[in-house]
């Protein structure tokens, strides 16, 4: 039997809280399977893709492998770039389109590009999954279906790969991937001004992360693990927030929000910034130091005397916690979803994120699409600066890491 796929993805932000939905025909256009879900903070083109992979398991589930299937999307990127003429340059989308390819390999697929109105059914299932994450609820099939064709679930296996799983609940329209050129996601890798492209023109305005490690405390002085412990700053910590604040009240940063950790070192060093730039500071806690449990305040020779098995499994596993403590995974969970807040609540926007070291070397690992075993490769001077810009629909790109020419 000859199946039609029709699929598609959006955002409301792009990125924003986002959702996909795809939908299963027969060659008279009857429903046989439709599928939807929302996933969190992700972009257009990676909905689009989840949409694309949803319609494929679909079929799979529907007719096995073999089936003949026409896939229609009004995703010209996604439709060219699985039918092999466009290139896939974006980082970001390449695990998607690889699972999509693999699906597609067990079917005999052809691919159409079809204009927004004739995806209707595709775009409502979208908006319905949409909709049903920002009032809390899970997305169900309100369409009618014989009994020999039943409405199966939403396949969402490779959700992992949008920025986040938490919906968010927005108010903003629906943001179909038609109202921006198609190949903008192709683009992003070309150039990285901070106010939007030369490819995309000025529009496609970047939202910024600066990303300020908190000034000298006495625990850093002394080499100690210092998490959730809530040390002041020392007077040359102070000293170096000040030189941090006098960069980065220059015109050439034009910082709009400040948003800092909740632990005290990080709030003196965001509010030595506020207090030249005129901004108030706000507190997140996803942003705090990773906890160390029982680690707290020793040195790593005191760790390695007292915990050496602990200490080994910890080095060698970011999963592994210290004794009463949070593991590197388990932090990477808040981080990032504090990061998907900054970008959904003020996207296009210069924001300050005062932190420290693990959130900070987070931050710069997912945007390098870098494994855990990166936070071992990356070192962080106190009051150092590094950057972040993140385009609606592109890649992130890491602008800056461990800038210290304002401690000199």
């Amino acid at each position: 039997m000859n199946l039609v796929i029709e699929a598609d993805g959006g955002s409301r932000g792009n990125p924003g809280p986002a959702g996909y939905g795809a939908v299963v025909k027969d060659p008279g256009g009857q429903v046989l399977a439709e599928a939807a879900d929302s996933l969190g903070v992700a972009t257009n083109n990676v909905a689009e893709y989840q949409g694309l992979i949803a319609g494929l398991r679909s079929v799979l589930a529907l007719a096995g492998e073999g089936a003949t299937v026409e896939v229609r999307m009004d995703s010209k990127l996604v439709i060219e770039q699985m039918a092999g003429r466009w290139k896939i340059k974006n980082e970001g989308l390449r695990p998607l389109a690889l699972e999509a390819a693999d699906l597609a390999r067990r079917l005999r697929v052809s691919w159409k590009w079809i204009p927004r109105e004739r995806n209707r059914d595709a775009d409502r299932l979208a908006n319905e999954a949409m909709d049903a994450a920002a009032r809390g609820a899970k997305w169900q099939s309100t369409a009618s279906a014989e009994p020999s064709a039943p409405i199966l679930p939403a396949a969402s296996a490779a959700a992992s790969i949008a920025a986040s799983a938490a919906p968010f609940a927005s108010s903003a329209p629906f943001a179909s991937s038609d109202s921006e050129p198609e190949h903008s996601a192709e683009a992003t890798l070309v150039t990285a001004p901070r106010r939007g492209s030369g490819w995309m023109g000025a529009a496609r305005t970047a939202t910024t992360l600066l990303l300020l490690r908190h000034g000298e405390t006495p625990f850093s002085v002394e080499r100690r693990f210092s998490g959730t412990g809530d040390p002041e700053l020392t007077p040359k910590g102070v000293a170096q927030a000040e030189a941090a604040a006098a960069r980065l009240s220059r015109k050439t940063y034009e910082v709009d929000v400040i948003v800092t950790s909740p632990l005290r070192r990080a709030r003196q060093t965001g509010e030595a910034v506020a207090s030249r730039t005129g901004l108030k500071t706000t507190a997140d806690e996803g942003l705090r130091e990773v906890d160390f449990g029982e680690w707290e305040g020793h040195t790593f020779t005191e760790i390695q005397r007292h915990w050496p098995d602990e200490l080994a499994a910890w080095l060698a596993d970011p999963s592994v916690a210290p004794p009463g403590g949070e593991s590197f995974e388990q932090a990477a969970i808040r981080v990032e979803e504090a990061r998907d807040r900054l970008l959904l609540e003020h996207g296009g926007k210069t924001v300050l994120v005062v932190s420290h070291v693990t959130p900070i070397k987070l931050f710069l690992r997912f945007a390098l699409l870098a494994p855990p075993a990166a936070l071992y490769r990356m070192h962080l001077d106190v009051a150092s600066l590094s950057s972040v810009d993140y385009f609606p629909d592109g890649p992130a790109l890491v602008t800056s890491l461990n800038d210290t020419a304002h401690l000199r």
